[in-house]
């Protein structure tokens, strides 16, 4: 990775992604570029000047020559920041998504990740009795965070949520959210080797593609057999607990199923993750894990907004 003088002339630095490559190289004439996305990572706006007394000209020199990144061929860590076009003008607030932690069914484990348990062994022993979060169970607390990733659809409640909508208190939640902001479709990205996305019932779902990275995509629409239970409607009452203050859109509703790799062996956690991790909050006491860290990113398909997740994968020692 490196930074691309910009102090000068304009430079366009453009390459195709490892996945694009992959298509071009096919030769059968199939690939076509019928979209693409701007990105703008490395602009800082704080650095626009309209007090520059050399004039309206010079208010934004600091930022047209600011360094940029040069192109990269990984898409996963390229363009974190997509620039969207709207063509209203009307518009105060951008939607926003953001996990959902007001029940303790959402909230994540106290270490500051959301755990998933992903061997019959560790969901055994971490629970109580194999009840992962019950509510009304006042031990519920103890294990709040920590997924049944050996059996989604089997005991246990807990999963992860996003909310979207408006982040703000000047707009009453009362208020309903433009049609044209509301999120019915959302992308999202995880390690394919690590584990999968499942519904709220444990049900699994259809990935589009798994790139040469391992990042395994899936597209989920609002009704649709691959979004069904997953993408719903956010109560406009003010009782209604939502991470977002103002008008809200859509949730969405995931679990994480633990691949056969995890479910079976401790290979890759010897390879890529730590061990002799000390779980506490478990009913039965601390437990000491194997585990291995990663990310899983939830994007809306209309704005681009996207949030990274912090998932901690755990497999008793």
């Amino acid at each position: 990775m490196a930074f691309l003088n910009n102090s000068g002339d304009i430079i366009l630095d453009a390459v195709l992604t490892d996945s694009g490559r992959f298509r071009m190289a096919k030769g059968d004439g199939s690939f076509k570029i019928v979209k693409f996305a701007l990105g703008d990572d490395e602009i800082d706006y704080a650095l626009y000047d309209k007090n520059n007394s050399s004039g309206s000209a010079y208010y934004d020199l600091q930022i047209m020559q600011t360094p940029v990144l040069e192109a990269l061929t990984n898409d996963d860590s390229s363009m974190r920041s997509k620039l969207i076009s709207l063509p209203r003008t009307n518009l105060l607030y951008l939607p926003v998504i953001l996990p959902n932690e007001k029940e303790p069914i959402y909230t994540r484990h106290s270490s500051g990740t959301w755990i998933v348990a992903t061997d019959q062994n560790t969901v055994g022993t971490i629970t109580s009795p194999g009840l992962i979060i019950s509510q009304g169970n006042t031990n519920s607390a103890a294990t709040t965070g920590i997924l049944n990733g050996f059996n989604p659809g089997g005991n246990g409640t807990a999963l992860m949520r996003t909310d979207q909508g408006l982040n703000t208190t000047e707009i009453p939640t009362t208020f309903t959210l433009d049609a044209d902001l509301v999120e019915t479709q959302y992308i999202v990205e995880m390690d394919n080797r690590f584990g999968s996305i499942v519904d709220p019932q444990g049900n699994p779902t259809t990935k589009s593609f798994v790139d040469d990275d391992n990042i395994a995509t899936y597209y989920f629409t609002k009704n649709d057999g691959n979004g069904q239970g997953m993408i719903m409607d956010i109560g406009q009452d003010e009782t209604t607990d939502s991470s977002i203050q103002g008008p809200r859109g859509t949730s969405f509703s995931f679990k994480v199923l633990a691949s056969v790799d995890l479910r079976t062996s401790t290979f890759l956690f010897e390879q890529l993750g730590g061990a002799n991790l000390s779980v506490s909050g478990a009913i039965t006491g601390g437990l000491t894990c194997r585990f291995l860290d990663t990310t899983i990113r939830v994007m809306g398909f209309t704005t681009g907004y996207r949030v990274d997740i912090p998932v901690r994968f755990v497999r008793k020692q």
